[in-house]
């Protein structure tokens, strides 16, 4: 549907969630609407406590009659959709009977990696042909704005095909050296495996996989990195060595063996990254990089990833950082608070040594 024929009150809603700085709008039957802002929630001023029929409204207006049809049988959607200078990616779900909303906002203009404040190491990735970079962490820290940064990266310094296959599509890119087909799972195609194993037929140099869900999305991504594409991915683990082994297990045993020297032959590096509060406002980003040097490759060929940690602590030379140390950093800067980083260190005991 057109921007111009939302309900006012709906444009309202958006307008002051992005004023507000919010990541995240939601909208619930029975409280007012909540904003996430620098990753805590807060309720919009002025706002009434929402009825059954008001949520329903302002959900069916930014549906089309196919996306309603869909809600109605499978009862959730995710989708996508431009305002203004935001993009807003959707998941309308229903909760105790009645429909509730997520709207995520994503800025249109793609930032840098130093505009993110991650390490330039990470241009190393981009300079691959072929191989596997994953961009680990939680809901919502971020993972799919570091995705965008390497693209764009690649975008702005090769003449590549880059295929991006997600659900929804987030940034929107424009075509510069490379050209970008970007595909949407439930309108460009049905599944992530069906459009991956469709992409080799497709010319591509990049596919950028939105999220790796499933044994069979994890194991056509693995083979493309072996056949000679460069695949930029996310997943949902904590560490790099979590990481790997969550790819592994995703595998029947009998498979696993296997598993692990693809993996070990095809990865190029894993960043592992955090959005916190700054202490002076917004929010900074806190990343784990881990490089697939011979000892990384060693370790999980070997089935050893819980040792990746010692390897990441011991060589920082060649750019390698674990999440603790970089949040240890981030403290003894005063660019975060100590409550903060022990939240999402990995080890809060050896972090406090780091510290203090």
């Amino acid at each position: 549907m057109n921007e111009a024929n939302y309900p006012q009150e709906l444009k309202k809603l958006l307008e002051s969630s992005i004023a507000a700085g919010a990541s995240d709008l939601h909208i619930t039957v029975g409280v007012p609407s909540i904003i996430r802002v620098d990753g805590r929630l807060v309720s919009l001023p002025h706002d009434a406590v929402f009825t059954e029929e008001r949520v329903k409204k302002l959900i069916t207006a930014v549906l089309l009659p196919k996306q309603i049809e869909k809600l109605t049988q499978e009862r959730e959607i995710d989708f996508s959709f431009s305002f203004g200078e935001a993009r807003i990616r959707a998941n309308i779900y229903h909760q105790r009977g009645a429909m509730a909303a997520s709207f995520r906002f994503i800025p249109r203009q793609i930032r840098n990696l130093q505009d993110l404040n991650l390490p330039p190491i990470l241009e190393r990735f981009t300079q691959s042909t072929q191989g596997l970079v994953i961009i680990a962490g939680p809901t919502g820290h971020g993972k799919s704005t570091t995705l965008a940064a390497l693209v764009e990266l690649i975008n702005e310094s090769r003449s590549d095909h880059i295929i991006t296959i997600e659900d929804p599509i987030e940034y929107v890119f424009e075509h510069k050296k490379s050209i970008i087909s970007q595909r949407e799972v439930g309108s460009d195609t049905n599944t992530f495996g069906r459009a991956l194993r469709a992409a080799l037929r497709e010319d591509p140099n990049v596919i950028l996989v939105g999220e790796m869900r499933d044994l069979e999305t994890i194991e056509a991504a693995l083979t493309i990195a072996e056949t000679g594409h460069l695949v930029l991915t996310t997943l949902h683990t904590n560490s790099a060595a979590q990481t790997a082994d969550r790819i592994i297990n995703v595998f029947p045993p009998h498979q696993q063996e296997q598993i692990r020297m693809q993996l070990a032959n095809v990865l190029i590096g894993i960043v592992s990254q955090r959005l916190l509060p700054r202490v002076a406002g917004g929010r900074i980003v806190a990343a784990e990089i881990l490089i697939a040097n011979n000892a990384v490759r060693t370790m999980i060929r070997e089935g050893k990833s819980h040792q990746v940690d010692n390897i990441i602590s011991t060589s920082a030379a060649e750019g390698m950082i674990g999440l603790d140390k970089v949040l240890a950093e981030l403290v003894s800067k005063g660019e975060i608070s100590l409550d903060d980083a022990l939240a999402w260190a990995l080890d809060p005991k050896a972090f406090k040594m780091l510290v203090y």
